[in-house]
């Protein structure tokens, strides 16, 4: 048992510090313009969290690629245009003295109907027949655009690393394109991308070397790694350790381990004994941490107490406590906790009453998203919204994001 607080600061391996032990994970913010750039109400939440005491902030998933958009209102960076905006965004987040890493992805198959001009995947395999109503079947990348979205990767990288952003995270989780390409269920290719685990997870590490070539060597770049899909013929533990080893070995700053898909939220089946623990992964922590111990860990999912999050820390299992949602009703959280207080807020199942939403768990992204969008706009945000209210109003703001990004797409 360590002595490691939350209040302890962390080294990284390029040898800068983080102030204290709590880390926010990325959360899908949706405050970019209609054609996808990066807005003052990004700069005044990211303020709000960088002096509110958290060590280490991973933003939203910003996409690669205009072409492929995860939902309206994502900031993409391709390029330089935006790179006054984007120095105020990376500066507010690092205002309290703590870092700002920026979360880069790709959508693969997982983006809503109409969105894109088309969807591109490593295969063309489709969602169960529950979700296909939202998603396309995908159409598989060709060789070419597998290469020129490593690139692009690289390119957002060397960007970020411009702007004056402390690092960046590779989003390997949670169903988008990095995690479509490990898993075997998503990735039924028969060329180098496909195939044995070997070939699956080389879009991945490609992915790392073209930002490792854009940026400095002392630029931190980390991943947000599944544990596991919890999907039949889907990627495993088993599988997701050896991927971790590959991504140690090739230099990786820092795992952030989480678990999931769209079609396989993890959060809606942990057992009893796991919410009381709070650290829905540190049972899968500490099988990374025996096989690349020198990898710093952050762990996500399930910490609602002070005590939890010291306990977690105590055990060694894990070097980074990541809280979300947490952050969305109560921005200054982590000032309680670095103080041994418990949050004034408490995270609760989100439920519009409606079978079919409700299983799908997409509540638990729609509803936090318009509490974050309140604390761009100056506003506090209201921790007991109707969720029913939520889904409706994003339903009439999906829609018309929609409308507006074909729009621009067909003037553009």
């Amino acid at each position: 048992m360590s002595q490691i607080t939350l209040n302890t600061p962390f080294e990284l391996p390029n040898g800068s510090r983080l102030p204290n032990r709590i880390a926010k994970s990325a959360m899908s913010e949706a405050l970019g313009t209609m054609d996808n750039r990066a807005t003052p109400e990004l700069v005044e939440l990211y303020r709000r969290w960088g002096q509110g005491g958290t060590g280490l902030i991973i933003t939203g998933n910003v996409m690669i690629d205009r072409k492929a958009l995860g939902e309206p209102g994502n900031v993409v960076i391709e390029d330089d245009r935006d790179l006054d905006t984007l120095r105020a965004w990376a500066e507010a987040g690092k205002s309290g003295g703590g870092q700002i890493w920026v979360q880069l992805n790709h959508p693969g198959r997982q983006c809503p109907k109409g969105l894109n001009q088309e969807t591109v995947a490593p295969s063309a395999v489709p969602f169960n027949k529950a979700m296909q109503a939202y998603f396309e079947t995908p159409r598989e990348l060709t060789g070419d655009e597998i290469k020129d979205l490593i690139a692009r990767y690289g390119r957002a990288a060397e960007i970020c690393y411009q702007a004056g952003f402390s690092g960046v995270q590779i989003h390997g989780a949670h169903g988008y394109l990095v995690s479509q390409f490990l898993s075997p269920k998503t990735n039924q290719r028969a060329d180098e991308w496909g195939g044995s685990p070997e070939n699956r997870r080389r879009f991945v590490l490609e992915v790392l070397a073209a930002m490792r070539a854009a940026t400095a060597p002392d630029f931190p770049i980390g991943i947000k790694l599944n544990s596991a899909d919890f999907q039949r013929g889907g990627f495993t533990e088993e599988e997701s350790l050896d991927v971790m080893a590959a991504l140690a070995d090739a230099g990786i700053a820092l795992i952030e381990i989480s678990g999931g898909t769209y079609e396989a939220p993890a959060m809606t089946g942990v057992r009893a004994s796991t919410r009381e623990r709070e650290a829905y992964f540190l049972d899968f922590a500490d099988q990374v941490r025996a096989r690349i111990p020198d990898t710093p860990l952050m762990v996500t999912g399930g910490f609602r107490t002070h005590a939890g999050m010291s306990a977690a820390l105590e055990s060694g299992s894990l070097d980074l406590c990541g809280i979300a949602r947490l952050l969305a009703i109560e921005p200054e959280v982590s000032r309680r906790l670095l103080a041994g207080q418990d949050p004034l807020q408490r995270v609760r199942p989100i439920k519009t009453g409606i079978g079919p939403v409700d299983r799908m768990a997409i509540m638990e992204v729609t509803w936090y998203t318009r509490q974050l969008r309140r604390i761009g706009r100056g506003k506090q945000p209201k921790p007991n919204e109707s969720g029913l209210k939520a889904f409706l109003c994003s339903l009439v703001g999906t829609a018309s994001g929609v409308r507006q990004t074909k729009r621009l797409r067909a003037s553009g």
